[in-house]
């Protein structure tokens, strides 16, 4: 039977870029001791949020292996190794898999798109040539490209296949998809307001944004959901849903990374195409952080 990779709030981390444009790795070793020390279940490095789509190759994978290197076991670390080009999702893979990370994050093919027999063919050739378990990212918002119950079934049933990250929306499709797969199967909302409710209906956590800016606030919310304590999980949800909502004002990672910036981390700026928020947005997110004292 297989076990999930994680279960509570991994954090969807942020690459720290330098004024210059590279990776600055000083200032990821403190964003990831910092995760660490205030209950983050699971690093996921080079993901959308952590501006995956503007690494180089190499850069890519030298983020892959500081993370290993840093986080040392202590806590698991998921890699995103998905593209639209199943080859180069494989190579990037398997770099990965030599580094050391505890499992592979691939989000469907994007632009291109595949039809669900496609993405059964993909995930499935993908699968056959790892030997580290893979979580499915479904984020259709981003690829054009969503995940039906009905593959999320079919998938399930694969050994190295291990569970997904729902970045649908739909709960009505996340329940069916819970109802129909394996019951080993491990489902993680990827959205920050979803994680009581997906967890109510058997998730395992959530892969977070929220987590990089008040990981013991998303730690908590998985937490009691996981112990059967969905009033507290509940409430924590609401409490912190303007938060939630507030990180998702302008395009990912672009809020985030300013509210890390005003936290004082040395987060950077973002890669070109996405740009900082206007003054007025930025004001409006200050405000958000000042009510919850994260500032």
């Amino acid at each position: 039977m297989k076990q999930p990779i994680f279960t509570g709030a991994g954090v969807a981390i942020v690459t720290p870029f330098t004024a210059d444009n590279k990776v600055n790795y000083p200032a990821l070793k403190t964003i990831l001791e910092y995760q660490i020390e205030h209950g983050t279940d699971a690093i996921v490095i080079c993901g959308t949020t952590g501006e995956s789509a503007t690494l180089s190759h190499e850069e890519h994978t030298e983020a892959i292996r500081f993370t290993v290197e840093t986080v040392a076991h202590r806590i698991p670390v998921i890699a995103g190794t998905g593209s639209n080009d199943t080859a180069y999702a494989l190579h990037l893979s398997n770099e990965a898999e030599k580094i050391g990370v505890d499992g592979l994050l691939m989000v469907t093919p994007y632009y291109n798109k595949a039809s669900q027999e496609g993405l059964v063919r993909h995930y499935t050739y993908l699968a056959d040539r790892v030997s580290t378990p893979i979580i499915i990212y479904n984020v259709p918002s981003r690829t054009g490209c969503n995940v039906q119950p009905e593959t999320y079934a079919e998938l399930s049933k694969h050994k190295m296949i291990y569970g997904a990250k729902e970045a649908s929306g739909n709960i009505s499709s996340i329940a069916k998809t819970v109802s129909l797969c394996e019951p080993d199967f491990s489902v993680y909302s990827g959205n920050d307001d979803q994680i009581t409710a997906i967890m109510s209906l058997g998730g395992k956590g959530v892969i977070s944004v929220l987590s990089n800016v008040a990981p013991q606030v998303a730690h908590d919310i998985a937490a009691a959901a996981l112990k059967g304590d969905f009033e507290t999980s509940r409430k924590l949800q609401l409490e912190y849903l303007e938060l939630c909502n507030a990180l998702f004002m302008d395009v990912n990672p672009i809020p985030v990374k300013q509210a890390m910036r005003m936290m004082g981390f040395d987060a950077g700026p973002l890669r070109m195409p996405l740009c900082d928020m206007s003054e007025a947005n930025t004001e409006k997110l200050r405000a958000v952080m000042q009510k919850y004292k994260l500032i």
